[in-house]
């Protein structure tokens, strides 16, 4: 397993610091975190970085490979309703680029499960992961910015149609399947029949979906065979479903959603570009629009420059819990797949655990060997 360099005590007390100061209570959760849980909720594309191993009672299991989902599951077993927790310590990925090496890295960083305003705790997330990657001593950073829920108010200002307009959406975090609706692939492919399931399915949240599958399963005395969840199949159902039923883009809207992907600027003048975008049912894009102005005057008034944030609509992450405001903070001296911190907003995520009433959900860490200019890991 490759391990990190360490970091002097005086750099990483600077790095941490902007997070103690955040009012945040420190915790930490358990190492070894239930396989399927992880790949329900982040996709099955994260397989390949997990670390894969045996679990006490010998079911599969595998190391954290961030701290979202495990302090995440600590809140809800607590039942306190609303907090904000302080993190540090080793996370565990399979390298990337096809190497079967394991990673064991530092991560420090916040999670906060608060009602209020989210624009407000976006801006003061990134703020504060801006803040502890600039005090490892870095002066090449660049915040950028996304949001998947501001990809969905555009697709609704389009007036597709909600099968469309949801397949479209599910494709934003696979760049592949985006890639064929766009190319006019999506749709019913040809021989294909309907299933009454899946069109059931189709209407419903794939938490939901999957509940539904389960209740089904268990009325009937079906157990699955073969390795595949219920959350796996409700997901290819729902797939089905919603291809036999949409149809595909026209001409016209593929060119707009291409348009619309291709924006990456200065802030102001991004959202500028994708309101001029819009198409004629834009009531819930123009208010996205308006909360990023107030999100983005936040971070500038937490110290967060002007000139080194970029909003790129195209930008999203690979865990696939994430549902709104993304951002990663990024070195020239390291390549864009290692970020020197990410973040975002994951309000949906707390349901998907099994929350009967949730607040917002939103988080950052940071990695302190990339902030630290000593570093370069």
């Amino acid at each position: 397993m490759r391990l990190e360099r360490s970091l002097p005590a005086a750099a990483l007390d600077a790095i941490r610091a902007p997070f103690l100061a955040a009012g945040a209570t420190p915790t930490d959760a358990p190492v070894l975190q239930p396989l399927g849980l992880l790949l329900d909720l982040a996709g099955e594309a994260m397989r390949s970085r997990l670390f894969v191993v045996s679990g006490d009672a010998g079911e599969e299991a595998c190391l954290r490979p961030d701290f979202t989902v495990a302090i995440a599951r600590q809140h809800l077993a607590g039942a306190v309703g609303q907090g904000r927790y302080f993190y540090e310590g080793k996370a565990f990925r399979v390298a990337p680029r096809g190497s079967d090496r394991a990673e064991e890295f530092l991560q420090v960083g916040v999670e906060a499960f608060e009602a209020g305003d989210p624009v407000a705790a976006d801006a003061e997330i990134a703020a504060l992961a801006w803040a502890a990657s600039a005090a490892g001593g870095r002066d090449d950073l660049t915040l950028l910015l996304g949001d998947v829920s501001l990809f969905g108010a555009f697709v609704d200002s389009l007036g597709l149609t909600p099968p469309l307009g949801a397949r479209l959406k599910r494709a934003f975090a696979r760049p592949r399947q985006l890639k064929i609706e766009l190319d006019g692939g999506g749709g019913e492919a040809p021989g294909e029949e309907k299933s009454r399931i899946a069109a059931l399915l189709a209407g419903l949240p794939e938490a939901e979906a999957s509940a539904v599958l389960q209740e089904l399963w268990s009325l009937a005395g079906i157990e699955p065979v073969g390795g595949r969840r219920p959350a796996e199949i409700a997901h290819r159902l729902v797939e089905r479903a919603q291809a036999v039923q949409a149809g595909k883009l026209s001409a016209g809207e593929a060119d707009a959603v291409r348009a619309f992907l291709a924006v990456s600027d200065r802030p102001g003048a991004a959202l500028d570009a994708i309101s001029a975008l819009g198409g004629s049912q834009r009531a819930g894009l123009d208010a996205a629009l308006d909360g990023w102005r107030r999100r983005l005057a936040g971070m500038t008034a937490r110290g967060v420059p002007e000139n080194r944030m970029v909003l790129a609509a195209a930008f999203g992450r690979a865990f696939g819990y994430y549902d709104g405001f993304l951002f990663e903070v990024r070195s020239a001296a390291l390549d864009e797949e290692r970020p020197v911190a990410a973040g975002g907003r994951y309000d949906g995520l707390p349901a998907r655990l099994g929350a009967e009433a949730t607040t917002g959900a939103v988080g950052c860490m940071v990695r302190p060997a990339r902030a630290y200019t000593g570093g370069g890991e």
